[in-house]
């Protein structure tokens, strides 16, 4: 199969982390190429302020170098702008007039900083903060200059004048607001932030609106609408960023503030998705890192065919990258009429905490002084978990060891924010692969690897798993006890690596029991089953008992079930029924609770002949299959009218029947609220109605009785088995082996399950590949059952 043209426009964080998901998704199915306008290979625009300040190089903050597009055969062109997109065409220009065609288009184009429009902003030594060139600008500068104003007291601009400082320049920072970073702290904390940063040697000039960049060709002074002036040799504009859209715009690509995407990136053009600070995404621009990775796991598993929530947003939170000052948000910071605080303030220490509330759940902190449980904190926000049962006190402590804190840490609570990275995971890392330094768990984990805030924090950690108080063990959840991978692990390596056979799975993935297990084979032999459809019909050796012709019993007899579809069957067949049941000796015969009649004790040298002489097709339930569907025809106190529910039996068990799937389903089929097939308590259950079918699913009617929960209500029995057929297929390929579709539902979420099925394009690929499955299937049973002795 050809692979398909995947064109990335921009070379930046969140595009690139993007097309890095989608390696790991589907390795094999795109042809990417990636234009990016600077002359540089990806890298972590983030960590300038660290270069400018001293603590990293350029080389360090490198993400993927040249050498890695090589490896994943990735066509990159830098320094080379696409200036044209031709969504009817699906053709895109650059600046250098090469025309490039395209299946898939991700945008990327990320932001660009935002200029005031001053007399003289365009002087020598009048530079914004975004570039490697800039950064590199601001170096040359500090060696020939001394006096530097940076305007904008946010976050960038002040790691910007932290960096200047450090390079010897005298530095004055302009806000044209009361306080520093007012969209992040309260005004406590912006002014603890200020009395530390002067006594770093900064110096700042408060509500003060430029009016003019003075000087020949060079800046030589800033002058204010107030009429006061300050000298300049270099001005670093930091007063925000703005989404690059022109280029969508020119397409015809529906914007606003940036371009506009639903919940899966997707624009208002085909086959035109957008990531990044170039995106609005419910009425929200993100400029932080954590939400253009969130975006980009959603976006890739878009592109891939997967299936996801979508992306419903981030909680923001906001960590200042100065060495020697410790400020952190998140969330809501300032207080209305439905939200509370609560302040402690330690003025000997320097050490302010606030920690807001709605109602029970916290909503969001300010930290100042001491942030190391930030990470405790946003986990209980993210979580919305409730507080009313906390003592306050424990909200605000923290340990006075610095390295204590982390071992308090649950092995799930997350380390790295950006990247998603638990304590688990990082130690996992360590001790399975001997890392020994910050640098190697950021390339192995990314832990860090971002806008570097929980560089401390891996440290620390470091440093206690190589302490001697590290006693921690992390559970291996590995598929059995015979390898140490995961069942997800597995499967992604049988896909990989194009693994086809038990064995070949088993040799290649260093099994510890070349054998296998009760718990491994059958596992591994479902999921090649659903990776590879045809896989059964090249097994060398067939069972005919475990094809479910027939189905052996405790004292070696076997049981055989003529197939009765919706328990629906004629005088023919029964007379065939009772014609053999008296050739062959066969006693033992019993009416089940699913209307089938099972033909017991038949002994095996006997099988063929009984399966020649009823010349039926026999019931294929046997192990983890979609059963026979019960139904409510035999109920005698109502008197509805039963065809329709008959019909609607025989329609699913025709198109279900043969399937595997990852746990027995059981269904049944009321056709009534009297309820006669019990089908509120069956895997998938329908009960007619005045309006419809309804379809429940989820239910159990195991020793813990389980109610199925509402899924929809449809009118026609053509709807009620495509949604049906669906939802089992969806289940079949995302559902663990042996997780049983209540289970699966309580882990995925019913209202995504429904956003998969009412989704008529989607829907229809769910049933079109249980089609090719079910035809796949059923010629094998009907070869295997024709041409197999019994064994």
């Amino acid at each position: 199969m050809d692979k398909q043209k995947l064109v990335l426009i921009g070379n930046g964080m969140a595009g690139v982390r993007c097309i890095e998901e989608i390696l790991q998704n589907a390795p094999h199915s795109f042809e990417i190429t990636i234009f990016g306008s600077e002359p540089h290979p990806n890298y972590n625009r983030i960590q300038l302020s660290a270069v400018l300040q001293g603590g990293t190089t350029f080389d360090e903050i490198t993400i993927n170098d040249r050498e890695w597009y090589n490896e994943q055969n990735i066509k990159l062109f830098t320094g080379e702008t696409v200036i044209k997109i031709d969504p009817e065409k699906q053709l895109l220009k650059t600046d250098k007039s090469r025309e490039f065609s395209y299946d898939r288009l991700i945008i990327a184009t990320g932001s660009v900083p935002f200029l005031l429009p001053l007399p003289g902003a365009d002087k020598e030594g009048v530079i914004t903060f975004r570039t490697i060139e800039d950064c590199q600008n601001m170096i040359d500068t500090a060696n020939q200059f001394k006096k530097a104003v940076v305007i904008g007291g946010g976050v960038l601009g002040l790691e910007a004048a932290k960096g200047l400082l450090n390079l010897g320049m005298e530095v004055t920072v302009v806000h044209n607001a009361r306080y520093l970073m007012e969209r992040q702290l309260d005004e406590t904390a912006a002014k603890l932030l200020q009395t530390e940063l002067e006594g770093q040697g900064l110096r700042f000039l408060f509500e003060k609106d430029t009016k003019e960049i003075c000087g020949s060709e060079r800046v030589e002074r800033v002058t204010f609408k107030d009429d006061t002036e300050i000298a300049a040799n270099l001005v670093v504009m930091a007063v925000g960023v703005r989404p690059n859209i022109q280029l969508a715009k020119e397409s015809g690509i529906v914007t606003n503030r940036a371009i506009l995407v639903n919940d899966y990136l997707e624009t208002n053009r085909p086959n035109i998705f957008a990531v990044g600070e170039c995106v609005e995404h419910r009425g929200i621009v993100y400029g932080l890192v954590k939400p253009l990775y969130d975006q980009g796991k959603v976006l890739a598993k878009r592109i891939c065919g997967l299936e996801s929530k979508g992306y419903e947003g981030t909680v923001l939170s906001t960590q200042l990258k100065i060495s020697g000052v410790d400020v952190f948000s998140v969330g809501q910071f300032t207080c209305d009429e439905n939200l509370k605080s609560i302040e402690i303030f330690d003025e000997l220490e320097g050490v302010y905490k606030k920690l807001v509330f709605e109602d029970s759940q916290m909503v969001g902190a300010v930290l100042f002084g001491d942030t190391r449980d930030r990470t405790r904190l946003l986990e209980m926000i993210l979580k919305k978990q409730d507080v009313s049962d906390l003592e306050i006190v424990t909200l605000f402590q923290s340990s006075n060891i610095e390295g204590d804190s982390v071992a308090a840490m649950t092995p799930s609570e997350i380390i790295c924010n950006c990247n998603g990275v638990a304590k688990g995971s990082i130690i996992e890392a360590v001790l399975k692969k001997g890392l020994t330094t910050v640098d190697q768990v950021k390339k192995c984990t990314k832990a860090s690897g971002s806008c570097g805030g929980c560089k401390p924090l891996v440290s620390d950690l470091l440093t206690y798993i190589q302490s001697d108080d590290f006693n921690e063990i992390i559970e291996q959840k590995s598929m059995c006890a015979c390898t140490s991978l995961t069942e997800d692990e597995v499967v992604y390596e049988m896909q990989l690596q194009g693994l086809t056979s038990v064995q070949e799975v088993m040799e290649i993935l260093d099994w510890g029991n070349q054998e296998g297990c009760s718990t491994c084979r059958p596992a591994l032999a479902y999921y090649l089953g659903m990776i590879y459809p045809e896989y059964e019909s090249h097994q060398e050796t067939l069972f005919v008992s475990e094809q479910m012709n027939a189905i052996v019993q405790q004292d070696g007899t076997y049981t055989i079930v003529p197939q009765m579809y919706g328990g629906k069957t004629t005088a023919e067949q029964l007379r065939s029924i009772a014609d053999v049941a008296e050739k062959y000796g066969i006693s033992n015969i019993a009416v089940t609770s699913e209307q089938r009649i099972h033909l017991m004790g038949v002994k095996k040298e006997n099988l063929s002949g009984v399966w020649a002489d009823l010349n039926m097709e026999v019931s294929a339930t046997y192990g983890n299959m979609v059963q026979n569907v019960k139904t409510s025809i035999g109920e005698h106190i109502c008197r509805c009218d039963k065809q329709s529910s008959i019909q609607l039996a025989v329609g699913l068990e025709q198109r279900l029947e043969f399937l595997t799937t990852p746990y027995r389903v059981k269904m049944g089929v009321s056709a009534c609220m009297h309820n006669g097939a019990g089908s509120t308590t069956k895997d998938i259950g329908v009960i007619g109605t005045g309006l419809g079918w309804e379809i429940y699913v989820g239910g159990s009617s195991g020793r813990n009785v389980r109610a199925g929960e509402l899924l929809c209500l449809e009118s026609s029995n053509n709807d009620v088995i495509d949604i049906i057929c669906a939802f089992v297929q969806y289940y079949r390929e995302t559902a663990n082996f042996l997780e049983r579709t209540w289970q699966w539902i309580e882990r995925v979420g019913l209202v995504h399950v429904r956003e998969i099925l009412f989704d008529l394009d989607y829907r229809q690929q769910l049933l079109r590949r249980l089609e090719k499955d079910h035809i796949l299937r059923k010629k094998f049973l009907v070869k295997s059952s024709k041409s197999s002795t019994v064994l």
